[in-house]
């Protein structure tokens, strides 16, 4: 007799999750409420950076992403650098042993087809590579499922990304820029469809902001130092960065505002306390939050929330709060330009506290208007999320139901 796990269509989840960045997180719960919900009789494991995490989190079986536990420290003995690259060799066989088992995998979200920030070829883009390439290989299908991608200078890495798009067998996207850059980069980006991020397929908690006197302004920050090609002049970019948002930060807190500080990844815990130190009043909070649904509940409690990492961003939008986006990517002004909020962007780059604190009051003073605006298009939102999960049901589960048909015959 076979058992309901030897029918059960097996999928696969894969990438960053588990090792501190709420986004990512946050793409890998919106697909396991889309499987749960549509597809209960999969049987459900990851690959990924934070497996125990992942594991205790959300109830699945998962895998640590790498052989080499050190694989995302600074290499600079020979001892450490032997290991990486016996690491790279053991991946190989580790991750096609990993695919073999499934009938589908899917990478949730993330800008995995990016190089926003800084990124060597041989972490992630390598990893993507062989994932994709042993799908391709052994006939398991792969979907990059809402990713983000953007143009990419560096010559590896962009080869790595090109053949990973080129290898999966579904490909969607969380903007028009995304599918653009792929097709620049030379990928047939004919069939790939565009949908709104994962992120707004997660529960809205409700608005909990008191109507009154100026309530409180969330500002999300960011361990940010500019972006792959700005490696040379990083530290002087954190620098600005954080000084020109210090400086709106006390701002606020002098016209007596009160300030929650959020953060999206563990390593923005660092500008936080920065902040707090160089601030030092009781106006100025910072949230523990380790979900995204930790941070929409802060910012649907807040007027106005600035801020910076890429989900904050999708948090603060919708759960409806006027959002003034400090922007470091075309992925946060695609976003703002989708809900409709393009006009309130600043360069995170080059943080003008003075230009900063004008637009903050101008997006003010259209509260209400905006807020009607998010409510709209986050309707808008939802429904061609529901498009992209059919999509995906129809792209990927009659295959998966076929290689069992063909197993269980055999």
């Amino acid at each position: 007799m076979t058992s309901a796990n030897e029918t059960a269509v097996r999928v696969g989840v894969f990438g960053l999750l588990g090792s501190g960045n709420l986004g990512n997180d946050g793409s890998l719960e919106a697909v396991l409420g889309y499987l749960r919900a549509e597809h209960p009789e999969t049987v459900v494991d990851a690959l990924c950076g934070g497996p125990e995490v992942v594991a205790a989190r959300y109830g699945i079986p998962a895998t640590r992403l790498h052989w080499y536990r050190g694989e995302y420290r600074t290499a600079s003995r020979a001892g450490a650098i032997a290991g990486k690259g016996l690491g790279k060799l053991v991946d190989v066989f580790r991750t096609a042993a990993w695919v073999r088992r499934h009938d589908v995998v899917i990478v949730p979200g993330m800008g995995v087809l990016e190089a926003t920030l800084p990124l060597r070829p041989w972490g992630f883009p390598y990893s993507l590579f062989l994932l994709c390439a042993s799908g391709r290989l052994l006939g398991t299908r792969v979907a990059l499922v809402g990713v983000g991608a953007a143009a990419i200078g560096n010559r590896p890495t962009r080869v790595l990304v090109r053949w990973s798009a080129r290898l999966a067998a579904y490909r969607s996207y969380r903007d028009t820029q995304s599918r653009d850059a792929m097709r620049a980069m030379g990928v047939d980006t004919a069939r790939d469809e565009v949908h709104p991020d994962l992120a707004f397929a997660l529960p809205t908690p409700p608005h909990s902001a008191i109507p009154g006197p100026p309530g409180p302004v969330c500002v999300g920050v960011m361990d940010f130092h500019g972006g792959n090609d700005d490696r040379a002049r990083a530290d002087e970019i954190h620098r600005r960065y954080l000084d020109g948002t210090i400086r709106f930060v006390r701002a606020l807190v002098e016209e007596g505002r009160a300030v929650r500080l959020l953060t999206g990844d563990e390593c923005d815990a660092s500008v936080v306390a920065a902040i707090l130190v160089a601030v030092d009043s009781p106006l100025v909070t910072a949230a523990e939050t380790s979900s995204l649904a930790d941070v929409m509940k802060e910012m649907a409690a807040a007027d106005t929330v600035v801020a910076t990492r890429y989900h904050n961003l999708i948090c603060a939008l919708k759960v409806g709060t006027p959002t003034l986006a400090l922007s470091y990517a075309a992925k946060s002004d695609a976003l703002m330009a989708r809900m409709g909020l393009g006009a309130y962007r600043h360069p995170a780059r080059e943080v003008d506290a003075d230009r900063l604190l004008e637009q903050f009051r101008a997006l003010e003073k259209r509260s209400a208007e905006l807020r009607q605006t998010l409510s709209e298009r986050n309707l808008a939102a939802v429904r061609q999320l529901d498009h992209q999960f059919t999509a995906l049901t129809s792209a990927l589960f009659p295959a998966a139901d076929h290689t069992h048909a063909l197993r269980e015959a055999s």
